[in-house]
């Protein structure tokens, strides 16, 4: 764990560098929403998680839930970095019979505390442990990271207006808002706007950073820590395939792998 911002930097052109390899060699993914939420990840497992990869059921870590589970890529990217599982595991993405399957499984992977597929889901399973975190006197902390095209979907909303009535303060959602999704851009197919101002209606605590700023990452996430009596949203606004340029802002790379040209090219970016 560390707070040199120059080394989570560095951690997270790794990742990035992780992201596009596995994603080459498996030959399908998801580049786009992996690379926008790279800097996110790095924050919280390299620098903010209460975590320890030689022990991944420690009852008292804190939970991470990745509710837009097809950006398993830099899920299984950290992982592997922290020390969870080797990283020669990274070649194995997709592959018949791999622990790291396209949206991660709790059941094969160590460091994954809950499975995911379809949107919408996390933010629930999220208050849940939230509250029983609650129930059992224990000060561990859940995060969930959502993506803005995930919103559209009512299962959120509905946990968004669950949240605040029981206090769970505890609980802290982060939502990688690439203006993004699969058919094109969310304005477009579900205009989530007045976005900050409907959590806040809910009752959240509403923080909006630059989602590629590790040091607002961390000063977000720390004082998120300090809320007390509701729950904590963070609306990091983020470039979809950031950091690769042909993939920036590009929704073709939503689930697209990358030819071995462009994956030549895009490592050099990284480099």
């Amino acid at each position: 764990m560390t707070d040199n911002i120059n080394d989570l930097e560095s951690t997270a052109r790794k990742l990035r560098r992780d992201v596009i390899t596995m994603i080459s060699k498996a030959g399908s993914g998801h580049p786009g929403g992996s690379l926008s939420a790279a800097d996110i990840v790095t924050a919280l497992y390299f620098s903010i998680m209460r975590h320890d990869p030689k022990n991944p059921h420690w009852p008292d870590r804190d939970r991470f839930i990745l509710s837009k589970g097809h950006a398993a890529p830099i899920l299984y990217a950290a992982l592997a970095e922290c020390g969870y599982f080797p990283l020669d595991w990274l070649d194995t993405l997709r592959k018949t019979g791999t622990c790291l399957q396209g949206h991660t499984d709790s059941t094969l992977t160590p460091g994954v505390d809950v499975s995911a597929g379809s949107l919408g889901q996390g933010l629930s399973v999220g208050i849940g442990m939230a509250l029983a975190a609650k129930l059992d006197r224990k000060d561990y902390r859940t995060y969930v990271l959502l993506g803005d095209g995930e919103c559209d979907e009512g299962q959120v909303w509905e946990a968004a207006m669950f949240a605040p009535n029981y206090k769970l303060d505890n609980l802290i959602a982060i939502v990688d808002f690439n203006g993004l999704q699969l058919d094109g851009a969310t304005k477009d197919i579900m205009n989530l706007e007045p976005f900050v101002t409907k959590w806040r209606s809910f009752n959240w605590e509403v923080m909006e950073i630059n989602g590629h700023d590790i040091t607002q990452i961390i000063e977000a996430l720390n004082s998120a820590r300090k809320i007390t009596a509701k729950p904590v949203v963070i609306v990091a606004h983020t470039v979809k395939g950031k950091g690769v340029s042909f993939m920036e802002n590009n929704v073709d790379f939503h689930g697209k792998a990358p030819n071995k040209a462009e994956t030549e090219l895009a490592l050099k970016e990284l480099a």
